[in-house]
């Protein structure tokens, strides 16, 4: 038995005795050690990217004001608890309506007439009621006013503001958050529209527009920004551009060269060509003359074709014969 447990021993004693042991158990530990690290850093690579995308997700919309989830998913109800006993005493100005319809949607007050900018809502029996909340918000103006029966505004999202005239007892402040159903006020009267009696004015406006409440009564308040964005592509069509080119044509730049043709430079020429020159020429030095001087000078003859030199030599021998004849 002592033989058995002593061959283990010896046999790795004796292959620790050699050269290359040690080398080889540093080169394999080495490379376990870097076959380690380098699972380790895909691990953690992996983990990193998931943190980045999950974070890139939420901080998105970083820097733009929270609001409230279903704010604009909420469906607009009239301002009463009971819309079924209501009635509607005067009706929103319709430029789109007929005459008539436009006609019974004006408020006259101090001799002149005014367009509705919304609904005047009364109960049947003409009593007092609650005025609720179309929407949730937040109040924004509350006012004191005998004309149009005191005010409350709440604003909403995408510049929606609901308006609600024509009350007392106001139950709100500037700065309260609102939710839809709240009681906000009273129903009065006002001295502007003093034949609906005891009523609410209610109005519906984007972007300080007034529109028809009843158009989006029972419908999502995202509808109004829908609405809105329908009919300003209506004002806006893409054949504008059309006529602005039809203002600036490409074909004023022919008129502009009619204006100016180049045939007006041959007409400048046609007032001074070139044969000017010649006729001058003619009139002032003619280059007849100047052949005819200088063959006069060169062959040494006046106009009678005598020579000077003959002239001196004849008086000479004059002289001398007569100088002879005395002798």
């Amino acid at each position: 038995m002592r033989e058995e447990e002593k061959k283990p021993t010896s046999t790795i004693r004796r292959i620790l005795k050699q050269r290359w042991a040690l080398s080889a158990i540093y080169i394999a530990s080495a490379a376990l050690i870097l076959a380690a690290a380098f699972l380790l850093q895909n691990s953690f690579n992996d983990s990193a990217k998931d943190g980045k995308e999950e974070s890139a997700e939420t901080g998105k919309n970083y820097g733009e004001p929270s609001v409230e989830v279903n704010s604009n998913l909420e469906t607009i109800k009239m301002p009463v608890a009971d819309a079924d006993k209501s009635v509607i005493k005067k009706q929103f100005y319709d430029v789109n309506a007929d005459e008539k319809a436009q006609e019974e949607a004006l408020v006259f007050y101090n001799n002149r007439y005014e367009q509705n900018k919304g609904i005047d809502i009364a109960m049947e029996d003409g009593k007092s009621f609650d005025v609720k909340a179309s929407l949730s918000g937040n109040v924004t103006k509350v006012q004191d006013d005998a004309l149009l029966g005191n005010l409350v505004e709440v604003e909403h999202e995408d510049g929606v503001v609901t308006r609600y005239q024509s009350v007392k007892d106001i139950k709100v402040a500037v700065g309260d958050k609102v939710k839809q159903g709240q009681a906000i006020a009273t129903a009065g009267k006002s001295q502007i529209n003093e034949e609906a009696g005891v009523h609410v004015h209610f109005e519906i406006r984007k972007d300080n527009i007034a529109l028809n409440p009843l158009d989006f009564v029972d419908k999502q308040a995202s509808a109004i920004q829908s609405a809105t964005e329908a009919e300003a592509d209506k004002e806006t069509p893409a054949v504008e551009g059309s006529e602005a080119d039809k203002e600036t044509p490409a074909v004023e730049g022919s008129e502009a060269d009619k204006e100016t043709p180049a045939v007006e430079g041959s007409e400048a020429d046609k007032e001074t060509p070139a044969v000017e020159g010649s006729e001058a020429d003619k009139e002032e030095t003619p280059a007849v003359d100047e052949t005819d001087e200088s063959t006069d000078l060169e062959s040494g003859t006046d106009e009678e074709g005598s020579v000077p030199g003959e002239d001196t030599t004849e008086e000479s021998d004059s002289l001398k014969d007569s100088l002879n004849q005395s002798n």
